[in-house]
């Protein structure tokens, strides 16, 4: 690799790791040696600088974090409130509850259980880290399986699955059959 690659190379691992990369692992990873990383870093924060870019590479310890600068925290923060913490629609609210008390279940037994199509409104929650894909079922069409997630524990300030407030009782004549039963 060319040293300008070495410079994108780490530029990119630094990107799509999010978080602080140990100078080992980041090494390791890019197949450059410790002490050429040290120069790469200097490079890369020279040529933010002199572009006025908004970010950095900060040195944490023994690693390494691509950060925005402090200057743009402000405008950085109003996105992921207004974007990613934003109020759960109702929509949201009842496919998750369906989700949560159900799963693992597939997005047509959601749809079955709300009555509408649930395929806008289950992206969004996984784009939310609120679900997730937990599998393929074992029927024709091999549908994905959705859970919640760790996140969705977090969120709702529950330890586990158990936590969650009873149902008020439903007849069984209410509920959809899984799918694969009849």
């Amino acid at each position: 690799m060319s040293f300008v690659e070495n410079i994108s190379t780490v530029e990119a691992i630094l990107f799509a790791y999010g978080e602080p990369v140990p100078k080992a692992v980041l090494s390791e990873g890019s197949g450059i040696d410790q002490d050429s990383l040290e120069k790469i870093i200097t490079l890369l924060n020279d040529r933010y600088d002199e572009t006025g870019s908004a970010l950095q590479v900060l040195k944490l310890g023994d690693s390494y974090q691509l950060a925005t600068r402090l200057e743009y925290a402000p405008a950085v923060k109003k996105v992921f409130e207004t974007g990613r913490n934003a109020a759960l629609s109702t929509a949201s609210m009842e496919t998750l509850a369906v989700v949560a008390y159900n799963q693992p279940v597939t997005k047509s037994f959601v749809d079955a259980v709300r009555g509408v199509d649930s395929s806008a409104v289950m992206q969004k929650l996984v784009e939310k880290g609120l679900i997730e894909e937990a599998g393929r079922l074992d029927v024709p069409g091999r549908p994905i399986s959705y859970r919640t997630t760790r996140n969705f524990l977090r969120c709702f300030s529950l330890a586990s699955l158990d936590e969650l407030p009873p149902l008020k009782a439903m007849q069984s004549d209410q509920l959809p059959l899984p799918e694969g039963e009849e």
